[in-house]
């Protein structure tokens, strides 16, 4: 391996482990996820609703209140027993509070937990939701408000009453085999009440573990929005921030975590508003969102707003049939990879999901179609390696001759002797370079691939999370507390291509041992990543080494040699020169041309 080809494959190990330390979480994440205990002791994702399509009294009661805040703003309203009602389809069980006449818990139904449990979105006092009215010169919370629940159908409405004809009213909708919730709101007669051009809104909600790896969900989760005029952002994915969202009317906001969204659309926009995220310490729970949002009031008897809610899963063609750009959410990469992976990578994986095949082989043929695609690439680059290999017992007699002392004098001798054979130096790394995002693609599309939640293949239970070879019990420096095989397996097959590219290149001395250094990185870096990435990667070895064997046996070293040394006889002006040829043309000109000034 000469020094161009290493200094190419070395800044490439740069980008990847670029790549993943960007990804890796902070350093007050792994601080706070040491004080959970493990998912065992998460209680709170088995309990679900009692009553399916009925209004229960519960035991929580409004405190005692003195007779002047009765008499306030909704002073009848202050006072209350807590009740629940359940609205419920095929894909959702929503359980609401009369207590702020909000949505209290989401059961994503057909959906479970990697325990195995009822797969919950949110439940508990954690969980707020509310108007923030100034009325009557004192700001009221209807969070804090015991609404009236009436239910036909599939609608709930939760009245909260001011006085005779005036009130605050949330009618809420469930359709059979819908994820969405339309929302609406109901100001009835307040117009000589509310103060003020704008009412708040605000929702809080410590979204619960559903998956094996809490720093799995880290990683991927994050409150999400998009503006109306704008495109899909998020805040960040590993520490507490907090964003004002001030650049125009926003279309909606989210709740996202790695495989489910609890999101609420507003039809007309909302004016302004803020998001924050914080990573909480108590156990079994990812992360806690609070959004504040303004809404217009125009001071007119009825007025209302429409809204919508999603639950659900991630995946891509779920979030893209509810429209507003939801499928966003969906972190496919950065440019040039995001595209990549939405209109190549992705289409190609649905079209053979409906062939019904299990996952693991839907893996390896995508494998399969991408090596078959890369090919051209892979046979350029060994045949550039193969020829830079044949010259260099001349180019080693070029440095003996002119001796290590003058490395300038070396490279350009080396020029010199390219320009000759006709050989480009760095003919081997552009292929290598040209195939990276394709590989780094990968890197994205299959920890967040819905499709692979659940999947088992082979010993692999669960192909979007990491398979337990072994189970440490503590957690490794640089490795964790445990060791997944399918992770073992890449590695020792990235070793073994690594030591068979080192034959063919023909490296020497210390280089032959620094490609080594990337594939023990890696082990480190991806044992934490899900069995379904690592599969993959591990197949795209096998079938590189497949097909470095089948060039190797087409390509013949001493036909090589005799094309060189035939191309070095050819005068000048008969040689076709390739653009990089020309290129070496006129940085040997000037240097002739800096040699002749040097000496003047």
């Amino acid at each position: 391996m000469d020094r161009n080809t290493f200094t190419g494959l070395f800044l490439i190990m740069i980008i990847l482990a670029g790549s993943f330390y960007f990804f890796k979480p902070s350093e007050a994440e792994i601080k706070k996820a040491k004080e959970r205990d493990s998912i065992e002791n998460l209680k709170k994702t088995g309990a679900t609703p009692a009553v399916k399509n009925t209004i229960t009294n519960t035991a929580a009661v409004s405190p005692a209140l003195d007779s002047a805040a009765l008499k306030g703003p909704f002073g009848t309203a202050l006072t209350g027993t807590e009740s629940k009602t359940v609205l419920e389809n095929e894909n959702l069980l929503i359980s609401l509070s009369n207590k702020g006449g909000r949505i209290s818990s989401v059961e994503v139904k057909g959906q479970k937990t990697f325990a195995g449990k009822p797969l919950i979105l949110f439940d508990g006092a954690e969980n707020k939701f509310g108007l923030s009215l100034n009325a009557a010169g004192k700001v009221i919370n209807t969070n804090d408000l015991f609404f009236t629940p009436t239910k036909t159908a599939n609608t709930v409405s939760m009245r909260a009453t001011y006085g005779p004809n005036a009130y605050v009213e949330y009618v809420y909708n469930l359709k059979g085999l819908s994820n969405k919730v339309d929302f609406k709101i109901n100001l009835v007669g307040l117009q000589q009440v509310i103060a003020g051009n704008n009412i708040g809104l605000n929702w809080q909600t410590t979204l619960l573990q559903q998956e094996k790896s809490l720093e799995s969900e880290h990683r991927y989760s994050a409150p999400y929005y998009k503006y109306v005029d704008g495109d899909v952002d998020h805040l960040s994915v590993a520490k507490d921030e907090k964003e004002d969202l001030t650049k125009g009317k926003i279309q909606w906001f989210s709740f996202k975590q790695h495989f489910f969204s609890a999101s609420l659309i507003a039809k007309q926009g909302f004016e302004k508003g803020s998001l924050e995220v914080k990573i909480p310490t108590a156990p079994g729970q990812v992360k806690f969102y609070d959004a504040n949002m303004q809404l217009p009031y125009a001071h007119t008897a009825n007025q209302s707003y429409d809204m919508e809610f999603y639950f659900g899963t991630n995946k891509f063609s779920a979030l893209k049939d509810q429209g507003y750009e939801l499928e966003k959410q969906v972190d496919l990469g950065y440019w040039p990879l995001k595209y990549i992976n939405r209109f190549i990578v992705l289409p190609v994986f649905n079209f053979l999901n409906n062939f019904g095949w299990n996952f693991g082989l839907i893996i390896l043929v995508l494998t399969i179609l991408l090596k078959v695609a890369l090919s051209p690439l892979t046979y350029k680059s060994y045949l550039s390696m193969a020829k830079m290999r044949v010259l260099k017992p001349e180019m080693d007699e070029i440095k003996a001759k002119v001796g290590e002392d003058n490395p300038t004098l070396v490279q350009q001798e080396y020029l010199k002797l390219y320009k000759k054979a006709g050989v480009n130096p760095l003919g081997g790394c552009l292929p290598m370079v040209l195939q990276l995002p394709l590989v780094m693609a990968f890197f994205f599309f299959f920890p967040n691939l819905f499709e692979l939640r659940g999947e088992s293949f082979l010993w692999m239970k669960d192909l979007s999370t990491y398979d337990e070879f072994i189970k440490f019990g503590v957690k490794i420096p640089f490795i964790g507390d445990h060791l997944s095989l399918m992770c073992v397996l890449m590695t020792i097959s990235t070793l073994i291509m690594t030591y068979f590219n080192n034959q063919t290149s023909g490296a020497t001395g210390q280089m032959k041992y620094i490609g080594y250094i990337m594939p023990i990185i890696f082990l480190g870096v991806l044992n934490s990543y899900p069995a379904g990435l690592n599969y993959y990667y591990f197949l795209a070895n096998l079938m590189t080494f497949g097909q470095q064997f089948i060039i190797r046996k087409m390509v013949d070293d001493n036909k090589i040699h005799a094309m060189i040394q035939e191309n070095k006889a050819k005068p000048e002006e008969k040689k076709k020169k390739s653009k990089f040829q020309q290129r070496l043309d006129d940085y040997m000109r000037q240097q002739q041309q800096a040699q002749q000034q040097a000496k003047k």
